[in-house]
């Protein structure tokens, strides 16, 4: 039954109503998620039939190409990510968006009849089997197409495409879809600003850290700003490496300190830590205390899962006939500045004071002790520590430190003997 001309004619105070709420949302930083939910109630409450809407973005983050949410009125608002591939995925080769984007068609509406006949898009047969009536779909770029060049759907250009499907008997009405195209400009908008602010926070803790970014992200950006902060600095680096990089290619090179460095930082962060930094073959760490009790123990417990998960990769890269080495590791805690250091125009949100130059001291002592996991006596022997299987190594003077540190290492042993 077509829907009446009373609730059509009201489309033009929807169409504000529904503008001025994105607007408003977008400009309080509203999530994607918040947006799109909001979106699609709003249009459902007042009358505009939709079962399901579904929006898809280019994505900048190191792990996926491409992000996806779809709303349906059963499930509500759910997002998926899609990983990056060499080529494209048959799903999407088979999508009524790759088509438009392959075919530089910005439009595409389609009656969802009843029939026999498969569709050219599976999507539109999964459509109509749960009750859809009508797809309608759009393209809004966020930057001004090059019409001289054609849009590659395997590298989508910033925008979205969006997709409504209606299950009302007679589909959308014009009306409706004039309504939809009225809105999408202001949706467009927000999901931009929202999109915006979360690609600064995955590209900001990508190569600076979850806690620096969030910082820098919060404002704290000015150039010698810095706050004192008592911590476990985590020193890692791989031994041999230069030696070793010269007999191996370069691709070679990078897919070993991927695949090390890959291990160490989900090591770090499943146990709290904050990875600050790559610096050639090694990578800074930190572990704060404030508001994390046992910070000590914790970090302790990373440098043993450590060794343990960079053993079994040696084995497998050894059996495969890939290069491997092993790797030192120093734990060293204090007080450290924690803040902007640079040059107007390029900064670094990084550690610097007393100890982390003794942590990179500690460091130097593995090959002449032997060890590839050195711990000074601040970690294993301050707080609440109490562990069995720390042995001490004796006391020495560090060059540039002025106090003897007593070192240990991790000897799991020694906690069964009960020494």
């Amino acid at each position: 039954m077509k829907r009446s001309a009373q609730r059509q004619a009201s489309h033009p105070a929807v169409a504000s109503d529904i503008a001025f709420w994105l607007i408003e949302q977008g400009l309080e930083g509203a999530s994607q998620e918040v947006l799109l939910e909001g979106f699609c109630t709003r249009l459902l409450s007042d009358g505009i039939p939709i079962q399901r809407v579904h929006v898809a973005q280019r994505a900048f983050h190191p792990e996926f190409g491409g992000i996806g949410f779809r709303w349906s009125k059963a499930a509500g608002i759910g997002r998926e990510n899609f990983a990056r591939s060499e080529s494209p995925q048959q799903q999407w080769r088979q999508s009524p968006f790759y088509h438009m984007l392959e075919d530089n068609i910005t439009e595409l509406r389609v009656p969802l009849a009843q029939t026999d006949k498969p569709s050219r898009f599976p999507l539109f047969d999964d459509l109509r089997a749960n009750g859809g009536t009508e797809y309608f779909a759009k393209t809004l770029l966020f930057a001004k197409p090059d019409n001289a060049q054609a849009v590659d759907p395997n590298f989508t250009p910033e925008g979205i495409i969006i997709s409504w499907t209606s299950d009302a008997e007679d589909g959308f009405s014009d009306s409706d879809i004039d309504l939809l195209r009225k809105l999408l400009p202001s949706l467009g908008l927000s999901l931009k600003s929202a999109s915006n602010r979360q690609m600064a926070h995955d590209l900001l803790a990508t190569y600076v850290g979850a806690d620096a970014g969030q910082r820098v992200l919060s404002g704290d950006i000015q150039r010698g700003s810095f706050e004192t902060i008592n911590a476990v600095i985590w020193y890692f680096d791989l031994q041999g490496f230069t030696k070793l990089s010269e007999t191996i290619t370069g691709a070679e090179t990078i897919a070993m300190l991927n695949e090390y460095f890959g291990a160490a930082v989900a090591i770090v962060e499943e146990h709290g830590g904050n990875v600050l930094k790559f610096m050639g073959d090694g990578m800074l760490a930190i572990f704060t205390f404030r508001d994390r009790p046992g910070t000590r123990s914790k970090a302790i417990d990373a440098a043993i899962a450590l060794r343990k998960i960079i053993n079994e990769i040696n084995l497998r890269r050894e059996s495969e006939g890939l290069p491997h080495t092993g790797f030192n590791l120093a734990l060293h805690a204090g007080d450290v500045l924690y803040g902007n250091i640079g040059a107007k125009n390029r900064l670094d949100f990084t550690v610097i004071g007393s100890a982390v130059n003794t942590t990179a001291r500690i460091l130097s002592m593995c090959n002449p002790l032997e060890q590839n996991l050195i711990i000074s006596s601040k970690v294993a022997r301050a707080g609440h520590v109490q562990r069995d299987d720390l042995v001490s190594l004796g006391r020495y003077m560090l060059r540039g430190v002025s106090e003897p540190q007593e070192l240990f290492t991790h000897h799991p042993q020694t906690a069964e003997m009960g020494v």
